[in-house]
């Protein structure tokens, strides 16, 4: 998968789960969510890496589970950087929420392109 189609995927999931949960997550507009898409991306680029270092053992432990505690601190920094008031998240549950969502959505997709491409 590209990486436009990666933040196109991220996009459409940040604009469905503010219809779906509207009590949990806010987006403002479809500018902000493909804004908050990029700025994830930046993110995981970045910060995602050092801190799953430094987390390997708790990771390790828990049999991987910790990683989704990874990505939510990852929604809830891009919730900071993007601003709050334009993409948030009422808690750090509804974060941990998203980001196991958002993990089987990019799971889901992945595993469709990978089908696609060994059928061609």
């Amino acid at each position: 998968m590209t990486y436009f189609q990666r933040l196109i995927i991220n996009m459409l999931t940040f604009i469905s789960l503010s219809v779906l949960l509207p009590q949990m997550v806010h987006v403002q507009s479809i500018m902000m969510a493909l804004l908050a898409s990029f700025v994830l991306s930046i993110l995981n680029a970045l910060i995602k890496p050092i801190l799953t270092i430094i987390s390997f053992p708790l990771t390790l432990l828990t049999l991987g589970f910790f990683s989704f505690v990874i990505n939510a601190l990852m929604l809830q920094f891009t919730s900071s950087f993007v601003g709050t008031h334009n993409f948030g998240f009422s808690s750090f549950g509804a974060a941990l929420l998203v980001a196991i969502i958002m993990s089987v959505v990019n799971m889901i997709v992945t595993e469709h392109q990978m089908e696609k491409y060994q059928a061609s």
